[in-house]
């Protein structure tokens, strides 16, 4: 996408009235307004990650209920620690993923090239790993990462007796199991358990701070106090030792806040908006019902076409409905992903119909 498109679509998207998938863009002058949400800005600002940065990692710790957490300026940093860290304490270089996963698809390999890391695939089936998939490994694994949820095979969780299984399998072949939690915080629903529960199953979690909750950046990572005291010195090592990150820390306090305790609201109507739009004429939505706010579809046309059209209703009728369009490798259908939040929540079943309907209009009329 070129500058001027995504500059396009963006002030398209929050001049509109009405939102279906997503949130309206904030300009910096709001989200600076914001931060007073998180924390008194009067107070003195960090210095190289004391103050709010402190009273964040405190925060986060005693969420997932562990003994210590470290914030990182990005996940990939706090992710490669992890593993480092998996690798040095049982001397095994391999790290059990999933072909579909973040540390594959989106991190550009770092794990392999900033610390000499090899990987090892459970399983290629688009759902994280079972219990036996992980007990038949062919080699030493010093971790197992678990993705929840499984962005890239359309925001899957297993159920929590699978996860207690597979945790318990990791254990077994002396292997720490690591979950890459970016997005840990709208699992608990399908879940069924707390934050806390889910990260006792693990060895060392990751969480993000501006996805689901909405900071402006920056992750951590949670676990042992002898965790916590690694994590610290190679996040200085990988050149995470910022000066200041003050307006990250108080933007993830306030989402704290302000989003986790309406996670689950936006979790049950997104089965809503998912039914509705699986009635839309050729429309396929993945999973259904969907396992958090988040959910695949997919229609049969090219994606540059319905592109057009979601921007062209934005801006003829302040209604946002969905882009982001990408072709995939079924013939004819065009997908994106579906994100229900706060301005999705008026939505209903009626309202998906006539807009989908007129949105696909637009489509067919190009």
């Amino acid at each position: 996408m070129s500058h001027n498109t995504r500059q396009r679509r963006l002030a398209a998207q929050r001049a509109c009235d009405r939102i279906l998938s997503g949130s309206r863009p904030a300009t910096m002058r709001e989200r600076l307004a914001d931060l007073a949400a998180g924390g008194d800005l009067d107070g003195q600002p960090d210095f190289y990650g004391d103050g709010p940065v402190t009273t964040l990692e405190e925060r986060v710790a005693e969420l997932l209920g562990t003994e210590a957490a470290v914030f990182f300026p990005t996940g990939t940093m706090a992710q490669q620690v992890a593993l480092r860290y998996g690798a040095e304490r049982s001397g095994h270089p391999t790290v059990a993923l999933h072909p579909l996963g973040h540390l594959e698809v989106h991190e550009r390999h770092a794990y392999a090239n900033l610390s000499g890391l090899r990987s090892t695939w459970p399983t290629t089936e688009p759902r994280n790993p079972t219990a036996a998939e992980i007990g038949a490994l062919a080699e030493p694994v010093g971790s197992v990462v678990i993705e929840l949820p499984l962005r890239d095979a359309g925001f899957v969780l297993p159920t929590w007796d699978e996860l207690a299984a597979a945790s318990a399998a990791a254990h077994s072949i002396g292997a720490r199991l690591h979950l890459d939690g970016a997005r840990l915080w709208e699992s608990t629903p399908y879940l069924a358990h707390t934050l806390s529960e889910i990260a006792d199953l693990a060895d060392s979690t990751y969480v993000s701070f501006y996805k689901t909750i909405g900071g402006l950046s920056g992750a951590a990572l949670a676990g042992t106090e002898q965790l916590a005291s690694y994590a610290r010195v190679w996040r200085h090592r990988y050149g995470g030792q910022v000066f200041q990150q003050w307006p990250a820390a108080l933007s993830a306090l306030a989402g704290l806040d302000r989003e986790l305790p309406r996670i689950p609201e936006y979790v049950r109507h997104a089965r809503t908006v998912a039914a509705a739009l699986a009635a839309l004429p050729g429309a396929l939505v993945y999973p259904e019902p969907p396992h958090t706010q988040r959910f695949r579809l997919w229609l049969p046309y090219p994606a540059q076409a319905l592109d057009d059209a979601a921007l062209a209703l934005a801006e003829d009728e302040k209604v946002w409905f969905a882009a982001g369009w990408q072709e995939t490798d079924v013939p004819g259908m065009a997908m994106t992903e579906i994100t229900v939040a706060d301005p999705a929540l008026d939505w209903t079943i009626e309202d998906v119909a006539e807009i989908g309907a007129r949105f696909l209009s637009r489509v067919q009329d190009r």
